[in-house]
């Protein structure tokens, strides 16, 4: 379990603030994740990993000479926001361009997708370089998700970009880095969130969760736990299976710990693996055994390679520093420096379009219903972190109420500025999506964007709550890719637009129109858990997951129910 927290909802925030003070004279802290302090004294590419926090030392201990500029920073498990990114990026930026790395999770893709667009508008150069290195979690590589060979991806890149080469060609060599990489690994026993009595998962007794995630996932399928020769025979033998065709001999090597597993264990494990590489022909070339990539306190381990050519050795086994890994020594190390005259920005104050007196008015209704939902979800917190931990990562329920949290925070400093009710919406979905992140966090905080935007200035109506709906679910349907089948929260959203619409054509008024379609929108959720995820997180383990409904579905389903609840409460 995680034995240290003040409040399990900031302890990501926490532990943030806690590396940036700690090396103060290193890096320096900005929203949404931490950058270099020393300034290059020429343009160079910036190199960003990112994605949630959970997995110290990745992915902000890795920021330092000859690895990363900067790392973008999620809550527990949970990508960051589109905001997140875009603001570390601007933070490290100099002059040479951006480049994005993280594991191919749709989450990720989706917000740091959104920040190259919004960052290549301002006319910076930037790209993105999806790891996807997880043999286990699905057969077509391009499908696979990324885990701990990131690191070996992002070592590679932060050499490339050291070295002052342009950012295509930085981007180049991270995705041979990533074609030649291959990772396995299994699971003793589950992670546990900080304030949680249990664990995501449980391995049964005498077994081990083979194809683990670094999310909290379990493994793909239980096999007999084995002596350390035994599991490393099996993991060398299933990554040499996976060899490129054109690699040679000479691989890096990663024997990684997820968070519990003791250094002497490791030790043991990489003394099997070694001698295994050697017998089939292979050379490790400068092999890193200990916690790169963890998964908090999950009991486990992973054995990653990278099958090396001339130009990926040197760049390997070219210097770094950073607090948490270092090889050689840098020519030009910063000297520490002091930090008490840091200079901060001063945040805008947002300005809104001035709001009929209707509008402001049907805010303090829009804002009475986020209020009623954040209630809801609070209370569903655990039930709803239940059901994404039978084929996920357990998160979703934080995730909802961190993210309505932020909604309804945001949803009202608007309306003390004087915002109506489309601002008020508007703005509270970029609060959901900034503070939430993870793909639920983009898509709920886009959605609600979109309906903000047709909502504007109007009084309200059946009519408007259609269109607003109706906006809502098709930027989700675009961002997100899925389809009615998929089992993901559009299997609700999609029965809720329909039933909506037909009633409001049918003459209903809108607190009786969206009751039936929140009903119609409880079934649907319900009848997911007969579905095969086909889309997420939950995919690589789509089997587990049948007889249990999509928690992103059953999260929409309840906050339709809640806003009709508040509906027919208010105008009777």
């Amino acid at each position: 379990m995680t034995y240290l927290w003040d409040d399990p909802a900031t302890f990501a925030d926490d532990a943030l603030a806690g590396f940036c003070d700690l090396h103060a004279d290193l890096v320096r802290q900005v929203p949404g994740g931490a950058v270099r302090r020393a300034r290059p004294e020429r343009p160079k590419v910036a190199v960003l990993p990112g994605g949630g926090s959970g997995h110290y030392p990745a992915f902000y201990g890795i920021i330092g000479p000859g690895l990363a500029d900067g790392a973008v920073s999620g809550n527990l498990f949970t990508s960051p926001s589109a905001q997140d990114a875009y603001s570390v990026a601007k933070a490290a930026e100099s002059g040479a361009g951006v480049v994005f790395s993280y594991g191919n999770y749709a989450g990720d893709v989706m917000n740091f997708g959104l920040a190259t667009d919004r960052l290549r508008a301002e006319g910076i150069a930037v790209d993105n370089v999806v790891v996807t290195d997880d043999i286990a979690s699905a057969p077509d590589e391009g499908q696979r998700r990324g885990i701990a060979g990131d690191f070996a991806v992002f070592k590679i890149m932060g050499a490339a970009a050291e070295e002052g080469v342009d950012l295509a060609s930085v981007v180049r060599v991270g995705r041979k880095a990533n074609e030649r990489t291959r990772t396995i690994g299994t699971a003793f026993a589950g992670c546990s969130f900080p304030g949680a009595a249990e664990p995501l998962f449980q391995v049964p007794d005498g077994k081990m969760g083979l194809g683990l995630g670094i999310h909290g996932e379990p493994g793909l399928r239980d096999v007999p736990l084995s002596r350390a020769r035994e599991l490393a025979a099996d993991f060398v033998r299933r990554l040499l299976a996976e060899k490129p065709a054109d690699a040679g001999d000479r691989v890096a090597v990663l024997l990684n710990g997820l968070g519990s597993v003791k250094q002497e264990e490791l030790l043991v494990l990489w003394r099997s693996v070694a001698a295994l590489l050697r017998e089939s022909g292979h050379v490790p070339v400068l092999p890193e055994v200990g916690e790169l990539v963890t998964s908090l306190d999950m009991a486990g381990v992973s054995l990653t390679l990278t099958w090396l050519d001339d130009e990926l050795e040197r760049l390997w086994a070219a210097p770094a520093s950073t607090p948490a890994f270092r090889r050689g020594r840098m020519a030009d190390e910063p000297e520490p420096r002091a930090v008490a005259d840091e200079q901060r920005e001063v945040e805008p104050v947002a300005r809104y379009a001035p709001a009929s007196a209707e509008s402001r008015q049907l805010a303090d209704h829009v804002l009475g219903a986020l209020r009623r939902v954040a209630a809801v979800l609070g209370e569903a917190e655990d039930e709803l972190g239940a059901i994404d931990a039978v084929a996920g990562d357990g998160d979703h329920g934080r995730g909802m109420v961190r993210g309505i949290g932020a909604a309804v925070t945001a949803a009202e400093e608007a309306q003390r500025a004087g915002a109506g009710a489309g601002d008020c919406l508007a703005v509270a979905g970029d609060g959901w999506a900034a503070r939430a992140g993870g793909t639920s966090g983009v898509l709920w905080g886009a959605g609600l964007r979109a309906a903000g935007e047709v909502l504007g200035d109007h009084a309200g109506g059946a009519e408007v709550a259609v269109k607003a709906v109706d906006a809502l679910t098709s930027r989700i349907v675009s961002l997100g890719g899925a389809a009615v089948g998929d089992k993901t929260l559009l299997d609700a959203l999609e029965p809720f637009r329909t039933e909506l619409q037909d009633a409001v054509a049918a003459g209903a008024a809108t607190g009786i129109a969206w009751t039936r379609a929140a009903e119609a929108a409880d079934r649907a959720a319900r009848s997911t858990a007969e579905l095969v995820p086909r889309k997420g997180r939950a995919r690589p383990l789509a089997e587990r997951s049948i007889g249990t409904p999509d928690p992103g579905a059953v999260s929409t389903a309840l906050i339709a129910r809640t806003i009709g609840d508040y509906l027919t409460g208010e105008h009777r």
